[in-house]
């Protein structure tokens, strides 16, 4: 390194010359690429897909090989970057790997993309690895997430999808250690602050993935090499870049535990969809098809009962109770919240969530869900537990309440166990919850 970077008006050149050539750009992997895709649900055959901040591109290449509908092939990838040489990366990895007709590479702003190529409706897929709150790249308007979600929208096709990664808190209460390096970078939230952006913006929540450790390494992992081959380079600029990187790297040696990223995998909710399963707080005359829902879709009739009992119970909060309407307004699906407490403060309980058997994986159950902790939400409510199916609550934003020190009165899986944090300004509770009498817990 000479003095092409002694100038401090050079230290972006310097930080990107410091990244050239690594894999990757952000914590990330190609389990964690494939994992989102598989969120996304069925693609066209020969999806649109568009990659934003793409750097080397290991996700563009990925995508462009694997996306689509069987037997497609993969899909027709555009790859937009700011850094010219990132781009060169990409071209040059996907002519060795035979997709080079697959991937068409822009260097553009991602927050000002031009106009031709990126018209409405151009992309069955928009993908954002990393890149969303990037304070690295150049935007008409201040970077993140809520800027991402509402100026990509417009990209989407009908039916399309944003996936997206995210840098946000863990702990309800990071330390002032942890603040100091990332509030003057970016106003980190969690995922209640980022899944409430999405819903407010028109988007439904299709999938939540936090990245484990390991993504972390196959990014960081290949820095620091860079960085102690670094030590002797010369020049002010790239000597603030390394000293900016190991700072980086030493908080996330000495705070890693208060902060991550989290994938998420929003649709745009379009005109009238929202229509086929209407939610609404149940009303007197709906108890007897409440029961008949909760029945059909247990084998026991413990749920049915439980909820009678609840109704009874000093736990039951008028307007937490929520019946989604099948077309002909029978019930379709129900969902209640009750007060339950962890260690004396109040919180919810999500139980029973019960749908009619023939409309399953109809949308009616998500419906319902979404409808009701909208409802807890807006009465101010600050804390959902849940105990249920690890494969399905994290759509909503639960995440393992042992994240926030919460347990269960008996012995469960810690992944089934599960909370959602409702309003960020609130401390979290820790400790064991207290279920309503009519649990028998």
């Amino acid at each position: 390194m000479n003095d092409e970077f002694d100038d401090a008006d050079d230290f972006a050149r310097a930080f990107f010359a410091l990244h050239h050539g690594l894999p990757r750009q952000a914590p990330g992997s190609d389990a964690t690429t494939r994992h989102l895709l598989s969120l996304c649900g069925p693609l066209p055959e020969r999806p649109r897909v568009l990659e934003l901040g793409c750097g080397p591109g290991r996700s563009a290449l990925l995508l462009a090989a694997e996306a689509g509908g069987p037997g497609s092939g993969g899909a027709e990838v555009t790859a937009v970057d700011l850094h010219a040489p990132f781009l060169g990366e990409l071209r040059t990895a996907a002519a060795a790997r035979g997709l080079a007709d697959r991937v068409r590479t822009v260097e553009a702003d991602m927050g000002a993309l031009p106009q031709e190529g990126f018209e409405d409706g151009s992309f069955d897929l928009v993908w954002a690895e990393g890149s969303a709150y990037a304070p690295s790249y150049r935007w008409e308007v201040p970077p993140g997430f809520d800027a991402a979600l509402a100026r990509w929208k417009r990209l989407l096709a009908p039916g399309g999808t944003l996936v997206l990664t995210e840098c946000q808190w863990s702990v309800p209460e990071p330390s002032a250690g942890a603040r100091a390096f990332w509030d003057p970078h970016c106003a980190l939230r969690t995922t209640a602050g980022n899944l409430a952006a999405a819903q407010a913006t028109g988007y439904r929540v299709l999938g939540v993935h936090d990245l484990p450790d390991s993504d972390w390494a196959e990014y960081y992992g290949p820095l620091a090499e860079r960085v102690r081959d670094r030590t002797a380079a010369a020049g002010p600029a790239m000597a603030r870049a390394l000293a900016a990187t190991r700072e980086e790297l030493d908080v996330r040696a000495r705070h890693g535990h208060e902060y991550g990223y989290t994938g998420y995998v929003l649709r745009p909710v379009t005109a009238g969809e929202g229509d086929a399963w209407p939610a609404r707080p149940e009303t007197p005359a709906d108890a007897a098809a409440v029961r008949e829902v909760n029945l059909a879709a247990f084998e026991t009739p413990l749920e049915a009962d439980l909820v009678d009992a609840l109704r009874t119970d000093g736990s039951w909060l008028p307007g937490l109770s929520y019946v989604a309407e099948a077309p002909d307004g029978s019930v379709a699906a129900h969902a209640l919240l009750t007060r339950c407490e962890v260690d004396g403060a109040p919180a919810l309980a999500l139980a029973p969530v019960a749908a009619d058997p023939a409309l399953q994986r109809s949308g009616a159950g998500s419906s319902v869900v979404r409808a009701l902790l909208a409802a807890a939400r807006e009465r101010g409510e600050s804390l959902v537990l849940v105990l249920g199916h690890p494969a399905y609550y994290p759509r909503f934003g639960f995440v393992p309440a042992s994240r926030f020190g919460i347990r269960a009165p008996f012995e469960v899986p810690d992944e089934a166990m599960m909370a959602l944090v409702l309003d960020d300004s609130a401390p979290v509770p820790s400790g064991t919850i207290r279920y309503p009498a009519p649990f028998g817990v």
